[in-house]
């Protein structure tokens, strides 16, 4: 059932993407307003993300996994019935604040139920598997909907999908009992204004360039806004996020790790799409289809590989260097590259091995060895890092590829733009080198600490 819920928050970031050029057309949403259909949902997933978790503590995680479930399902269908760009705009903020409550009560959930080494690993393996499968899903599954039932249906889908997990509700484990105690509403402005500001700065990166003086402005107030949110915390005495959740040595390995493993896979998506589409002559459907091979090696990564390790954070770093290797075959496309089993396909393989071989186990890093009453945050910070990884990376490598288009002698050509994708690709590649480099010293402590145990 949490991991049902998990396709939701997933799939809505890939399906909405699909549906809103007809959304788009069907409201009279300009071309300018249009970016709020994907911002919304991203500024307020992410700016109240760490809200969510404190709220799941308070309500009780699985009292506050319901609540979250039945306010997205709700949101979900006032989308499907929008009329006008200010109620889907709306609509889409909805589902991103419950979401901030769904996430963490979900992962919450599932550190809480499960405790064995090997049972946990074995749930947290099919949790990321579903997680991981979910953006392939979203476009197969957004393409055909929006092409055969109409956008609306990219909405509606999630009502049964809500129904189903609220009906399994009743097995869920009650878990740890409600904590008490004030809410830490300097923590709670600050964290909000400062997390949203920043992945407001990213979005607009995408259209008005990384030297841009508003950009710059909401990433300088983001900054400081988070600055004064951690002073906060070090003061409070029932602190929103307490700090020693981030300051563990292992579990800021896990954050790192899936932040940085974020930023390179969704801009690895992107241009993945992006190119079967532009260069190839694919439609959205075949795309999707081709992504299924991603979503698959993913769930074999995760379920098969390290949901039956004793000590999965052994396999964060050989994750890391597997999607490394993916993300490099891509590095070397040309226009003329129409050999999909000598490119493609050998990348969506690896690049999924690599992802189903991270999630698990920073998954489970990020929330072991907490207090009950404190696992709420620590699964908000974790989903906040990969809410923020994935804003970065589709703005900063979006950004890369467009410029090197530009400059390419070629300009405006499927040569420029297969420049372009390779360029930024490129960067995805050293970024998670860089991931795998900084992420061995911080997790080997604890690989071997759980071998022993």
């Amino acid at each position: 059932m949490v991991s049902a819920a998990q396709l939701l928050v997933v799939l809505d970031g890939t399906i909405v993407n699909i549906a809103l050029p007809s959304a788009q057309g069907a409201l009279g949403i300009s071309d300018a307003n249009r970016q709020w259909a994907v911002t919304a949902y991203a500024l307020a997933f992410g700016g109240l993300l760490l809200i969510g978790g404190r709220v799941s503590g308070v309500l009780g995680h699985r009292r506050g996994f319901v609540v979250g479930l039945v306010g997205f399902g709700v949101a979900s269908a006032l989308g499907g019935l929008a009329f006008n760009p200010g109620m889907l705009f709306g609509a889409r903020a909805l589902q991103g604040a419950f979401a901030a409550l769904l996430a963490p009560a979900g992962l919450s959930l599932l550190a809480s139920t499960f405790t064995g080494s090997r049972e946990r690993g074995r749930a947290f393996g099919v949790f990321a598997g579903v997680g991981a499968a979910g953006s392939a899903v979203g476009l197969i599954a957004g393409g055909l909907l929006t092409e055969h039932a109409g956008w609306r249906w990219c909405f509606y889908i999630n009502v049964p999908v809500v129904a189903l997990a609220l009906a399994g509700a009743v097995f869920v484990p009650k878990g740890d009992p409600p904590s008490s105690g004030r809410l830490d509403v300097a923590g709670a402005v600050l964290s909000t204004a400062g997390f949203a500001s920043v992945v407001f700065a990213f979005s607009e990166a995408e259209s008005r360039g990384w030297g841009s003086a508003v950009v710059l402005a909401l990433l300088a107030c983001g900054a400081l806004l988070l600055v004064g949110f951690v002073v906060v915390e070090l003061r409070v005495p029932r602190p929103l996020l307490p700090i020693h959740v981030v300051r563990d040595r292992a579990r800021g390995g896990a954050f790192i790790s899936i932040l940085l493993m974020f930023v390179a896979m969704f801009g690895f998506y992107l241009f993945t799409s992006y190119y079967a589409q532009t260069v190839l002559g694919w439609s959205p459907v075949r795309t999707g289809l081709l992504l299924i091979i991603n979503a698959v090696a993913a769930v074999v990564g995760s379920t098969l590989i390290a949901g039956k390790r004793r000590a999965p954070a052994a396999l964060i770093v050989p994750g890391l260097i597997l999607a490394a290797a993916g993300m490099f075959v891509l590095t070397l496309l040309t226009p003329e590259s129409t050999n999909v089993a000598l490119h493609l396909v050998p990348a969506l393989a690896l690049t999924g091995l690599g992802l189903g071989c991270v999630l698990p186990p920073t998954a489970s890093l990020a929330t072991a060895g907490i207090a009950g009453h404190e696992v709420g945050a620590a699964s908000a910070a974790y989903n906040a890092a990969q809410q923020i990884g994935a804003a970065l990376g589709t703005a900063l490598l979006n950004s890369i590829a467009t410029s090197a288009a530009a400059s390419h002698p070629d300009a405006g050509s499927h040569v420029a733009s297969v420049h372009g994708y390779t360029t930024a690709l490129t960067v995805g590649f050293g970024i998670l080198a860089a991931a795998a480099l900084i992420a061995a010293p911080l997790t080997a402590s604890r690989s071997r600490a759980t071998v022993r145990s």
